[in-house]
């Protein structure tokens, strides 16, 4: 599966150095707006330990990761919607992606530009999830106007846009993201929602970059903080503290030395692993896996895929060829060593067509 997490944000807040400690790329860093006009593109292995322990285990001669695709867009300003800082290219950009990765910065440094003059991240946050709303405001007027042409012609699917469209009217009014109510859609409309390609309806990740070694909100007596953490709280939202700077400088280690380091900073923020991860997770996947001694592979798919589903992942014929699947859950097949003991002591299950794949599965097909 092709997955893209566009990472967005006001200029300066970081995005290229987190888009830089994510994907091990340099990306142009200047310290002035819209220095990254181009969205710059890299893929991401998402790790998994399991993976790791089932190649050793397997002896495998080639281990292949899931993937994410992260696309770093350019800052977005007050006023993007009206065309405003190249607005309506970089916000263009953001239709490609599936999840929108919010960078804010909650630390102060004179030293590197904010665009708005100070740091207040639930501003920042609030300035750029105005401008995707005001823009989705003006695509769904001009959707409006040609779904009430295709009602009259008598198309077929007008009137489920028309209730798709009245739902989002009323969504975007409220000044609230779409991605926040899919729950009020049925089957049927989220089909049409999807195509309509409105930027709320993509799940945001919020990702809030400290500077681990100098001043942030987070240990200020200043109710910013407060007001961020209780704005996520009533919105739901998914958030995790980086240290994109210093993520980015960790790539010059290996993973012992990672941890050292970490540890001298003091430092409890999520690891980038953890981001990546939470961002393959807000997408609704899953990975199972694929074990032999010349390849042991993650495989993703969505969440409550059947197995006949999970199979279209590796070919299109295992969906109509399907027979039946031999599967064991990761952790379960380490302990006995690998999948012939596992046979040997009955552990490996035969599942049909109906069987819903389970994270963490290892799975032999039969077609």
């Amino acid at each position: 599966m092709n997955l893209k997490i566009g990472i967005v944000g006001l200029p300066n807040v970081g995005k290229s150095t987190l888009f830089n400690a994510l994907t091990k790329n340099e990306v142009d860093m200047e310290n002035y707006p819209f220095c990254t006009i181009d969205p710059s593109v890299g893929v991401v292995t998402v790790p998994d330990t399991r993976l790791d322990n089932l190649a050793l285990m397997a002896k495998t001669e080639k281990k292949v990761n899931a993937v994410v695709e992260f696309v770093d867009i350019a800052g977005l300003v007050k006023g993007a919607s009206k065309g405003e800082g190249m607005g309506n290219a970089f916000l263009s950009n953001i239709k490609d992606v599936d999840v929108i990765l919010h960078v804010s910065r909650i630390f102060n440094n004179s030293e590197i530009i904010h665009v708005e003059g100070r740091t207040d991240p639930l501003t920042d946050i609030q300035i750029i999830n105005l401008e995707l709303i005001e823009s989705d405001k003006q695509v769904l007027e001009k959707r409006k106007e040609s779904n009430a042409k295709n009602l009259r012609g008598g198309d077929r699917d007008a009137k489920i846009i028309g209730s798709v469209l009245e739902k989002v009217e009323k969504i975007l009014n409220d000044e609230k993201f779409i991605s926040q109510f899919l729950e009020d859609f049925s089957d049927e409309e989220l089909i049409e929602l999807k195509k309509l390609q409105f930027l709320t309806a993509k799940k945001v990740l919020y990702a809030l970059n400290k500077d681990s070694v100098g001043e942030n909100i987070d240990s200020q007596d200043d109710s910013m903080w407060d007001d961020l953490m209780n704005y996520f709280k009533e919105n739901n939202a998914f958030w995790v503290v980086v240290d994109g700077k210093t993520e980015q400088e960790l790539n010059e280690f290996d993973e012992e030395e990672r941890i050292l380091y970490k540890e001298e900073l003091g430092s409890h923020l999520d690891d980038i692993s953890i981001l990546i991860k939470k961002s393959y997770e807000l997408l609704g996947l899953i990975s199972y896996f694929t074990v032999g001694v010349k390849e042991t592979r993650a495989w993703t798919i969505k969440k409550n895929s059947t197995a006949p589903i999970a199979g279209m992942a590796i070919h299109n014929d295992f969906g109509d060829k399907f027979i039946r699947a031999e599967v064991i859950d990761a952790k379960e097949l380490l302990v006995f060593g690998g999948k012939k003991e596992a046979k040997e002591k009955g552990k490996m299950r035969m599942e049909g067509k109906e069987y819903i794949v389970q994270d963490g599965d290892v799975i032999e097909f039969h077609i």
